[in-house]
């Protein structure tokens, strides 16, 4: 299947979907409102990867093994460990593609309102004093930055693995927004009979 743009239309019924994007892209903000939209439930993968302290949770791939059985989620994709499973559970893929600088001014925007703000993440914890970007080479920020090259590819690979799956590339907010209000709807009403 060739890849998707946002006017085109989508296989019908997809119920197990995933967001897949560069930290700060608005994985699962676009996640949350295509759960809406399918009514099927969100899976937070942040949530059930991150334990107290930003440990990893022992659980965290039973967890995904378990909700992935089910007969309709959406999550967000991401993290190695976890990432060709959920894609063979997958019957959509949604790859939101946005410039580097514009994943930028987003990431960073919400790193330091979190921080200031001092959000409650998942299992209580809270983004690292600002002064972590230069010490951490794994800040949120800098991850953001380094990895945003490396999601293409990614994506690339899954359509050669996996060609029946259908990937939507969307390039901006407009075009996000045109494919939720116009696409995805159709996608999800029941198909007459012929």
């Amino acid at each position: 299947m060739p890849l998707l743009g946002p006017a085109d239309a989508l296989p019908p019924g997809p119920r197990r979907v995933l967001v897949a994007g560069t930290s700060g892209a608005g994985k699962t903000t676009l996640a949350r409102r295509v759960s809406a939209a399918l009514d099927v439930p969100h899976v937070e993968i942040d949530a059930l990867f991150h334990g107290p302290d930003w440990t990893p949770r022992a659980t965290f791939e039973e967890d995904v093994h378990r909700f992935s059985a089910g007969p309709g989620w959406v999550t967000e994709w991401q993290y190695p460990a976890v990432r060709d499973h959920l894609a063979g559970a997958a019957d959509l893929l949604v790859w939101l593609d946005l410039p580097r600088s514009r994943v930028m001014r987003q990431v960073v925007r919400r790193t330091v309102r979190r921080r200031l703000r001092r959000e409650r993440l998942w299992n209580g914890n809270v983004e690292p004093p600002l002064r972590t970007f230069f010490t951490d080479p794994e800040h949120i920020v800098r991850w953001a930055w380094a990895n945003h090259p490396r999601t293409g590819p990614r994506v690339r690979a899954l359509l050669e693995q996996r060609p029946d799956l259908p990937v939507v590339r969307l390039g901006s907010h407009d075009e996000t927004e045109h494919w939720l209000r116009h696409v995805l709807p159709d996608s999800a009403r029941p198909r007459s009979a012929d």
